[in-house]
């Protein structure tokens, strides 16, 4: 293939599309440049699926080179290693609008990177790596049905804006990220400051007629230079071995596996239910174990084919339940939520906690208060260096009853920290009316769906109660579909409201909406259909919004205000402002200065001097602080004229005394202001070591300090002002 060359004016800049010239070894490549971004997009497909394979092993991989932007890592091994959250972030941002667009069935292991290897700050590379990997899917020879893009919405000033840069997304009151296909959207993430649901929907079209133009590029693209796509090969199972899985009945039953799991769909506690379905795929099981079979895979095969068929009852019963009976598994109206529960303050040694509860869902958050210094370094391609407010979720195996690694987080939990991190951040306090480091951390204790929302409403209720003055509490709800055929409006479906884990499984959309009782600050939506309409999108965010409200009911139920005062066990803050040309006498030469203040304050502060004099000392203990603070000022002062000072006598000469007023600050006491009468001799007056009073007169041409003693004594009776005589040319 030789090189081919496409390029798309696009909302003020040029998209060029390259093929045949790098990668070519791949099934798909292309080469993404906007301005100074490039990103190289790749894929590979295998040829054949695993015999049996009940899933679609797809990885999505977004890389970023620290040489895109002219950085050397900052690791010790000085190059990259295991992928950022950032990376990771965007790694799932790619994967969630492409994974639906796959022929139903085709489970050929699927990989697809992105690299980018050129960085300006004013292009989202996250955006173009996934019109990039989409590009790279359609013109190569792997099934793909339809081609996706992404764009990113901002608005300022009431104008919404396709990719705004980086300037315009601070002055931005909505950060959308939205991708779809010409027909439909099928991916939402979004951080807002308190939007409407009308102007949050007026961004999702506004940024899909964006999202048009670049798929119909793709189309062109995949038209003209992309191969002839595989025969798809789908696995269908045996009908025969169907029906038995089916119609199977035990000794000790008298109706057929079928109809006893849908029985047990209607269960209302979610491990009883479970282990009913669980203990009936058994049975199922143990007769085809006890099959012979000429090798292993072909038992193993057997297995998982039973698997799929017992599933696919479940799942149409559910299917059914709610889009013609209009009932849950649970037996909840659609719109209903779950039993909730809320508390505060169950940690008493942490800063601040809560716990959430909704139904079988349940998560205990813990905030904890820190100096600026505690802020977490970054050390990626943004331009962006520290991160003050941290939201970390846990998703531990046992919140599901279940056995499982422990440790470094996954994809799943840095996604949905990320999301919990993006619903809070617009109602967490600026560094200049708060200025500690935040750090919240969620723990999945019980999970039955909806674990990111539930870890929001408890972040949120930890944070007032470590008295983080937040601008307005926030609650979370996730909200479900599920369809019983396309969405053309011949088919009926059905929105819930707080979906339950099988309801996530078995549905066709998790729609998670954030937010204060003034509008929404957070979105993300995941869908397991081609695409979702305006209408249906609507009918979400307003079902939505009474939920919230309900919820957050309950919050200030527990907790109705950020506690005035801070824990006893946190850092407590002093803040002021000094001359910053004082800046280097209070650190001193290698922080001589600033370290032996922290020593004589028995190292229990911490000190942060920006660089326009703002002072910061954080202690646990008060007193500390205020001896600290004293100590500082007493370097950092700076004398006017009119202030008077008992001032330590530090050098003499024949034309005055030098005076020490207060820390490093000296001032010349000259010897005509030392007294009214004439003074021959500076050491009939003063010894090194005596202390005088003195008033700062003025400064000279070099900023010195120009003191004098007799302005602050009664002039003599009968004192005579001295007449100067002046030489005058003739």
């Amino acid at each position: 293939m030789s090189k081919e060359v496409f390029s798309l004016d696009f909302y003020g800049k040029k998209v060029v599309a390259e093929t045949g010239e790098i990668a070519k070894q791949a099934d798909g490549s292309c080469i993404i440049k906007v301005d100074d971004s490039v990103i190289l997009c790749a894929v590979c497909g295998a040829k054949e699926a695993k015999l049996g394979q009940d899933f679609f092993p797809l990885t999505v991989n977004y890389y970023e080179r620290q040489y895109a932007v002219g950085k050397i890592p900052g690791s010790f091994l000085r190059r990259e290693g295991r992928q950022s959250t950032r990376e990771t972030l965007c790694s799932r941002l790619i994967d969630r609008p492409i994974r639906p667009m796959f022929p139903e069935g085709y489970v050929n292991e699927t990989q697809i990177s992105a690299v980018v290897m050129s960085a300006d700050n004013d292009t989202p590379t996250e955006m173009y790596a996934m019109f990039g990997s989409s590009l790279a899917l359609a013109i190569s020879d792997i099934p793909f049905d339809e081609p996706i893009a992404g764009v990113k919405v901002g608005r300022v000033d009431g104008k919404l804006i396709i990719n705004p840069t980086v300037e315009e997304s601070k002055k931005s009151d909505i950060n959308l990220t939205v991708a779809g296909s010409e027909v439909a959207i099928n991916m939402v993430e979004a951080g807002a400051s308190e939007v409407s649901e009308d102007d949050m929907l007026e961004a999702l079209m506004f940024g899909h007629e964006a999202i048009k133009k670049l798929c119909h590029f793709e189309k062109e693209i995949a038209k003209a230079c992309g191969k002839e796509k595989r025969p798809l090969n789908i696995y269908q199972i045996d009908p025969e071995f169907k029906n038995f899985c089916l119609n199977y009945v035990s000794p000790s039953q008298s109706e057929t596996t079928q109809n006893r799991l849908i029985k047990a769909v209607s269960i209302y506690d979610k491990l009883e239910r479970q282990n009913t379905i669980d203990a009936l795929e058994k049975e199922v099981i143990d007769i085809i174990d006890n099959r012979e079979y000429k090798t292993t895979q072909e038992h193993d095969l057997k297995v998982n084919e039973a698997k799929e068929v017992l599933e696919q009852v479940v799942r149409d019963e559910v299917r059914r339940l709610i889009t013609i009976d209009k009932v849950r598994p649970d037996g909840r109206k659609v719109d209903e939520i779950r039993p909730l529960d809320a508390k505060v303050h169950l940690l008493p040694r942490a800063h601040g906690s809560a716990l959430f509860t909704r139904g079988q869902t349940q998560v205990l958050s813990a905030c904890t208060l820190g100096s600026l210094d505690d802020a977490q370094i970054l050390d990626d391609i943004t331009g962006d260096t520290t991160k003050r407010f941290m939201h970390h979720y846990n998703f531990p195996p046992y919140s599901v009853g279940e056995l499982g690694k422990m440790g470094t987080p996954g994809r799943r939990e840095i996604g949905h920290g990320a999301l919990g991190e993006r619903a809070l951040s617009y109602i967490i306090p600026s560094e200049e009316e708060f200025p500690y480091t935040i750090r919240v951390v969620a723990d999945v204790c019980e999970s039955n769906g909806s674990s990111s929302q539930a870890s929001i409403c408890a972040s949120c209720m930890a944070l007032m109660d470590a008295g983080v003055p937040i601008k307005a509490p926030v609650s979370g709800i996730a909200m479900g579909l599920i369809t019983s055929g396309p969405l053309d409006g011949n088919h009926p479906y059905t929105i819930l409201t707080d979906i339950q884990g099988m309801e996530d499984h078995l549905g066709d959309m998790d729609f998670k909406v954030a937010g204060t009782s003034k509008g929404i600050t957070a979105l993300q939506m995941d869908i397991k259909i081609r695409g979702i309409t305006k209408e249906v999108l609507k009918e979400a965010l307003y079902q939505a919004k009474p939920a919230r409200a309900q919820i957050l009911d309950v919050m200030l139920n527990a907790i109705s205000k950020p506690r005035e005062e801070l824990s006893e066990y946190a850092l407590k803050m002093k803040t002021f402002n000094i001359d910053p040309e004082k800046i280097r006498e209070v650190i001193g030469s290698q922080g001589k200065v600033i370290n032996g203040i922290v020593k004589d304050c028995n190292n229990e502060i911490k000190i942060d001097i920006n660089d326009d004099g703002r002072v910061i000392i954080y202690s646990v203990n008060k007193d500390m602080i205020e001896k600290a603070y004293s100590m500082i000022m007493d370097i950092a002062k700076v004398a006017k004229v009119g202030d008077i000072y008992d001032a330590k006598v530090v050098r003499i000469e024949p034309y005055g005394a030098f005076v020490n007023l207060f820390g490093t600050t000296d001032a010349l006491l000259h010897v005509s202001k030392l007294a009214w009468e004439r003074v021959e001799k500076v050491e009939d007056y003063l010894h090194l070591g005596d202390t005088i009073k003195v008033v700062v007169t003025g400064f000279d041409k070099q900023g010195k300090i120009d003191v004098s003693h007799k302005d602050l004594i009664d002039k003599p009776e009968g004192y005579v002002e001295p007449v100067h005589h002046f030489n005058k040319k003739k």
